[in-house]
């Protein structure tokens, strides 16, 4: 459905589409400008009046001789109105689309074009860091719910002609802008043409959930796989570096997270705090986060088995073994544990902070102590749960330390039930989860170790020296 010239006859579709008359916050502006009127119509709340005085400041001030000169929509822009983003459309759902969007449309003059200007003025707060993703060194500045000061961000970072930003709109109800971001010329273009294949063909009535809604989309053939496939980052300089390794990333409004693609297993190893230190102090802060991973997936399912198997010791660690009766089996306790530990994850995010230390309080010391002293639990669980519950903390990306802590639950019900060999089986059987988990690429979950590629390899494992070139 176009525009005609027929001024009043645009005005009526296009009411009839907006509901100006049902929802209080959809306006219209009646300007008189020499004896021609122009309806504006707007979302309330989107643009300040300052902008808008502009431009019908702008119209004022032309002189008669130039207006009476005006043949069309684009000769008014180019002759009386000053903002920097203009353009003409005549589509009507594209011009809804624009309004709901936050821009302005002007009609007048039986112009069979409607002039979309952009007054718009989100509210945001500021830039500040991540709290999941702080830093020792380096920038402390994050993205925001608006997508277009987040690509400001990485274009203040990237400063080359070659970095591209394409706009989508997604979502048959939100329409949610979605921008593709990538280095041209240094992107990998096979990855790119599926991002951009798979956003035209996306069919969804939302993203009001933002990134999750479309990563649910992206992953919903894999849904019981708890690895991700997608990571997440707030941080600008993340991005940045991604983009020019030749990675694919995308900016979604309203959400202050970017998806970063393709993604596998040793991405989620990666913290930009190795980056920002000399090279032997971040190559031992990735041993250190590797170390405790293993820690964390193994530590509990071990201690079953010992437990089950003290003739394992020697009489020096003998200390190791609980001395306490276990009234619940040892891999019940855990299991138990995994799940309170969650619990009381949600119960601080929902306690407002000044009842927080009350809530450590309780969860940690009072709850601990009479579980041990009822005989729920036997010391050592609740010591090496708690070893386990911290040192999840060691991996930035909340999806990647799931995905490990589901591994750590398979590993805990197979040694409790079958013992070693069935510990033997949850390694076997979270190989092959792995194994056969894709990038969104379509490549190997495991790739540079599967298929091997030493090169690539020790790239992921270490962090080197980068090579400066002389001019």
């Amino acid at each position: 459905m176009y525009l005609t010239n027929n001024l009043e006859e645009n005005l009526v579709k296009l009411k009839s589409i907006l509901k100006v008359d049902e929802s209080f916050d959809i306006l219209e502006r009646v300007i008189n400008i020499k004896g021609e009127k122009f309806h504006l119509f707007f979302v309330d709340g989107f643009i300040k009046d300052v902008n808008f005085e502009y431009i019908r400041r702008d119209m004022y001030n032309i002189k008669k001789e130039d207006f009476m000169s005006i043949t069309s929509a684009a000769d008014l822009i180019e002759k009386a109105i000053s903002s920097i983003e203009t353009s003409t459309e005549r589509d009507i759902d594209k011009i809804v689309t624009s309004i709901l969007s936050g821009q302005t449309a002007m009609f007048g003059m039986d112009f069979d074009e409607a002039i979309i200007i952009d007054l718009r003025t989100y509210p945001t707060r500021g830039i500040g860091e991540p709290e999941q993703e702080r830093v020792l060194r380096g920038s402390h500045d994050g993205f925001v719910e608006t997508i277009v000061f987040n690509t400001a961000l990485i274009r203040r970072r990237i400063r080359d002609a070659n970095l591209i930003f394409e706009m989508y709109s997604v979502g048959n109800i939100s329409k949610t802008d979605v921008a593709i971001g990538y280095l041209k010329g240094n992107v990998n273009k096979k990855i790119l043409d599926k991002v951009k294949k798979y956003i035209d063909e996306l069919d969804i009535q939302s993203l009001t959930l933002g990134d999750q809604s479309l990563v649910e989309v992206v992953q919903s053939k894999s849904w019981i796989n708890p690895y991700p496939r997608v990571r997440f980052t707030e941080r600008p300089d993340v991005a940045a570096a991604q983009i020019i390794e030749g990675d694919v990333i995308i900016l979604i409004d309203n959400t202050p997270s970017v998806l970063i693609l393709p993604s596998n297993i040793f991405s989620f190893f990666q913290s930009v705090d190795d980056y920002y230190m000399p090279v032997f102090t971040g190559n031992y802060l990735k041993l250190v986060r590797t170390v405790v991973l293993i820690v964390n997936i193994f530590l509990t399912p071990i201690f079953i088995l010992i437990v089950e198997n003290p003739n394992w010791l020697s009489d020096g660690y003998k200390f190791l073994l609980p001395t306490d009766v276990i009234k619940i089996p040892l891999y019940m306790q855990f299991l138990i544990m995994e799940i309170a530990v969650d619990g009381l994850k949600i119960a601080s995010l929902n306690t407002p902070s000044a009842l927080g230390t009350s809530l450590s309080i309780i969860g940690g010391l009072i709850l601990g102590d009479y579980a041990v002293k009822t005989g729920w639990f036997v010391p050592q669980s609740i010591f090496y749960m708690a070893i386990v519950a911290l040192s999840s903390f060691v991996q930035p990306s909340i999806e990647f330390s799931y995905a490990i802590k589901f591994s750590r639950i398979i590993l805990i019900i197979f040694a409790g039930l079958l013992g070693f060999w069935g510990f033997i089986g949850g390694i076997i059987l979270n190989l092959l989860i792995i194994a056969t988990t894709k990038t969104f690429s379509g490549e190997s979950y495991l790739y540079p170790l599967m298929p091997f590629n030493w090169k690539a390899l020790k790239k992921q494992i270490f962090r080197w020296k980068k090579e400066v070139k002389k001019k």
